[in-house]
């Protein structure tokens, strides 16, 4: 029995030691969040109602958290500009119309700003912005409308002209219709090959982004910068926000672990948990 208990002492402090470790490394590391859409008619799993991300950002601000932009954290790792104190990056993929009715509004009322990664294609589709909306929420100022490629198809498919057409065909698009640079890309889906890594570069795009639960890290691949997702749920959904975000470090080796099995063991894969 004794020697039991010592086993389970070892294994519960190697257990501690690997965790506080991983939260040590990742000392330095940002929280960037990725959000799809908040409406209080969708029902996709990906969709936040108007009060939870209210509640969200009010949590955010409340607990001392400063909204940046990815140029201010790209400022910061190439040219050594100070970030004030917890920073983080609000991000929201695919441009649906709820980023003009119920996401500006929000970003108004708390005064924080978000980078929305649109697909150029989809503009002035239904239930989609407009081009007229994407101008007003660029010159409102608590908007950057960035890149999610031109139709949204999967880069690891693409190769040569297609492969450029969709990556700078985007920028393209942003900068004719908006009339300012487009400097960041989304990967749809997060999925990425190095040819749409060295394409984004070619173009003179600053950075990319894809989801990998984990805090962007100033060491890592400045096109493989990571994002929080974040999605809705019946219940308990900003008690899961907060443990997502406070927990990144953990979730993030967990996800890939996931990942990792997935294909050959789906099953198994669908026990591990990730609030």
């Amino acid at each position: 029995m004794k020697k039991f208990l010592l086993v389970m002492l070892v294994l519960i402090l190697a257990a501690a030691g690997f965790v506080l470790w991983l939260f040590e490394r990742s000392a330095d590391g940002v929280p960037i969040l990725v959000y799809h859409r908040v409406s209080d008619t969708d029902k996709n799993p990906a969709t936040l109602t108007v009060a939870d991300f209210d509640a969200q950002i009010k949590f955010l601000v409340d607990d001392g958290y400063h909204v940046i932009s990815p140029d201010d954290l790209l400022d910061a790792w190439e040219q050594g500009k100070t970030l004030p104190t917890k920073p983080i990056i609000i991000t929201f993929d695919d441009g649906h119309a709820d980023i003009y009715n119920n996401v500006f509004p929000i970003l108004q009322k708390h005064n924080v700003r978000a980078t929305v990664f649109i697909v150029t294609d989809h503009v002035g589709m239904a239930d989609y912005l407009t081009w007229d909306q994407a101008r007003a929420l660029q010159a409102g100022g608590f908007v950057d409308i960035e890149s999610h490629t031109m139709s949204y198809k999967d880069l690891t498919t693409l190769k040569g002209d297609k492969l450029w057409n969709e990556i700078y065909g985007s920028k393209q698009a942003i900068e004719w219709a908006l009339k300012k640079p487009a400097k960041f890309i989304a990967f749809p889906n997060g999925k990425y090959t190095v040819d749409a890594e060295d394409t984004s570069k070619e173009v003179h795009f600053r950075a990319g982004f894809i989801e990998d639960y984990g805090l962007a890290d100033n060491d890592a691949n400045r096109f493989i910068v990571t994002r929080i997702p974040v999605v809705g749920s019946n219940s308990h959904t900003l008690s899961r926000f907060k443990l997502r975000l406070k927990g990144a470090p953990i979730f993030a080796p967990i996800h890939r672990f996931k990942v990792d099995i997935a294909e050959g063991n789906p099953e198994v894969a669908d026990l591990i948990f990730i609030p």
